[in-house]
């Protein structure tokens, strides 16, 4: 369990983050197969398009970054370098946002994106959200949904064997 003093060092961090801007770095050999464009809630604004390197992560193989036009949750910042671990993409809600809201609005918005959800697991043990859904041939896609302190992270693993243009 994080201590008080830990948690409100991560919140000043992401704040920080957040009004900075992020860059985002390779950690593995990038990949030069093309693929088609993923279809996406035109509603949602994308931060970036896929930079085509990949990473080995416990869950599997990921993209370093979510296609243009993946599924965003609205008022969402830009919060990748909030943790160490691996992710296509990492989001803060500021002041919380209810996990379980969050979950279900990207559910509905990766089904939108023709991604079938394969389960929807929680409240977990610690108040979070795991969203799996599944998309064309081995495409797979990871959406955790957490709370923590006065901010609710959302973090993405886009599948390598996911569209990424």
């Amino acid at each position: 369990m994080y201590t008080l003093s830990r948690v409100r060092f991560v919140i000043a961090a992401v704040l920080f983050l957040a009004a900075c801007s992020p860059t985002q770095t390779a950690s593995t050999t990038p990949t030069t197969t093309p693929s088609p464009a993923v279809s996406a809630n035109a509603s949602s604004p994308a931060p970036s398009a896929g930079t085509g390197s990949q990473t080995d992560t416990e869950w599997g193989r990921i993209w370093d970054a979510v296609p243009a036009g993946f599924p965003r949750y609205p008022g969402s910042t830009v919060a990748d370098d909030a943790s160490a671990e691996p992710a296509s993409a990492r989001y803060a809600i500021a002041g919380g946002g209810d996990p379980a809201d969050i979950a279900s609005w990207m559910q509905s918005a990766l089904e939108t994106a023709t991604f079938s959800t394969q389960a929807l697991s929680g409240p977990l043990e610690d108040g979070s959200f795991v969203l799996d859904s599944v998309g064309e041939g081995d495409c797979k896609i990871r959406v955790k949904v957490a709370r923590m302190g006065g901010l609710t992270f959302v973090t993405v693993l886009y599948g390598a064997a996911c569209p990424n243009a």
